[in-house]
């Protein structure tokens, strides 16, 4: 099997899993926090629906240097908003994944204000940056969500709210 048809699967089914807990955010709560520490639900949902886009990057780009990332976005400030963002960072990064082998296990470098932070092979680059990242904030959204009483769907099993 082709490292890109296994990504392709892992991506697929975390994208889903991640869509299908965005799809539950309550409109009327964007701004509440759990913590003053802590990102607004809007600013978590708004941070997951973008995280696909660094596939993208990771797929047609040799290296990025976290001195020229863009500041951060705007938090949404709906549901439908998130959802639209989300569906076209997955879809542009979905896009760009039908790659190689060759490709999947050259080197990515990660720099910062031109120091090489680390370097791995995209295909870990890519899972680190886009599905364990995802998965990461996931989790923290569906805490946020059981605080506020939304019932969570399956993720990796029933949910108590699914059983």
């Amino acid at each position: 099997m082709a490292i890109k048809d296994s990504l392709l699967a892992e991506f697929d089914h975390e994208m889903g899993t991640t869509r299908r807990l965005l799809e539950r955010l309550p409109n009327d709560r964007f701004a509440w926090r759990p913590h003053d520490k802590s990102m607004a639900l809007g600013e978590l949902a708004t941070h997951l629906s973008n995280l696909p886009t660094w596939g993208a990057v990771i797929l047609k780009e040799r290296s990025f240097d976290l001195a020229e990332a863009p500041p951060p976005l705007a938090a949404k400030t709906s549901t439908a908003d998130v959802l639209a963002a989300f569906d076209d960072t997955v879809r542009a990064t979905r896009e760009q994944m039908d790659r190689l082998d060759i490709e999947y296990t050259a080197p990515w470098t990660l720099r910062r204000a031109g120091q090489e932070v680390f370097t791995l092979p995209r295909m870990a680059a890519f899972r680190t940056f886009v599905i364990n990242h995802t998965i990461h904030h996931r989790g923290q959204l569906s805490v946020y969500l059981r605080m506020n009483g939304v019932p969570l769907p399956s993720i990796y099993g029933p949910t108590a709210d699914e059983s």
